[in-house]
């Protein structure tokens, strides 16, 4: 892989819809750096793959990754924030903790991960920014996703306060809405894995966006697995 190769930042890529997303774009010849808090169960030797430690709780690691990445490669084309937490707490339910941790893992740690992004962005080509939210940011389903949704509805507010930032930079920036995608996360619910979203059809619409010229700008892509009225 060239040393021109664009490089791009994925959090949360140990596993799910991250890993499937760093496999994608470093077969499509990006050079990949994974954020991950625990170790990937695989750890391949490839040209152009960086594994780096990203705990979204801690702000100090966001730096360390963005630091070490424009190490190894030189600099950033592109971040994926995708590393979230799950809640099933209602509003009624959930107390301060639970409200501070989802909130800071959803909402906070995507824009503290940006800013210390943001310069090398800047200075990139064609810098792009993909947040992989949720439709529980667009709409709140069930009391049980009350919460989860808060979060989201602010990390959907994130995306939408970056681009107005963006204006005058060549930095696109989109949030990616999936409903139930076949992971670890969505385990729980009741649902078919094999008929919902795949992850491999998150990593599609994220390719196309990131290799997507700045004159075609994308607020939102909302994608479900069915035909849902309020989406």
């Amino acid at each position: 892989m060239s040393n021109d190769a664009p490089v791009v930042m994925v959090s949360g890529a140990n596993r799910g819809i991250g890993a499937a997303i760093a496999e994608t774009l470093h077969a499509a010849g990006w050079r990949v750096s994974l954020g991950c808090r625990t170790e990937p169960a695989e750890r391949p030797e490839r040209n152009d793959w960086l594994v780096c430690h990203y705990d979204a709780l801690d702000s100090q690691s966001a730096r360390s990754w963005v630091e070490e990445t424009v190490r190894v490669f030189g600099g950033i084309d592109a971040l994926v924030n995708n590393a979230g937490v799950l809640s099933r707490a209602s509003v009624l339910e959930a107390d301060g903790n639970e409200f501070d941790r989802v909130m800071a893992v959803n909402a906070k740690a995507p824009m503290l991960l940006t800013q210390q992004a943001w310069p090398h962005l800047v200075d990139a080509r064609q810098g792009k920014v993909v947040s992989i939210v949720s439709l529980s940011g667009k709409r709140v389903r069930s009391p049980g996703s009350g919460l989860y949704a808060m979060s989201k509805f602010a990390a959907q507010a994130f995306v939408h306060g970056l681009r107005h930032c963006s204006a005058e930079t060549r930095v696109r920036a989109t949030a990616i809405c999936p409903g139930f995608v076949a992971t670890d996360m969505a385990a729980g619910a009741d649902v078919d894995a094999e008929e919902v979203t795949q992850p491999e059809d998150v990593t599609r619409i994220v390719r196309l966006l990131l290799e997507l010229p700045p004159s075609a700008s994308i607020a939102e892509v909302p994608v479900n697995w069915r035909i849902e009225d309020t989406v």
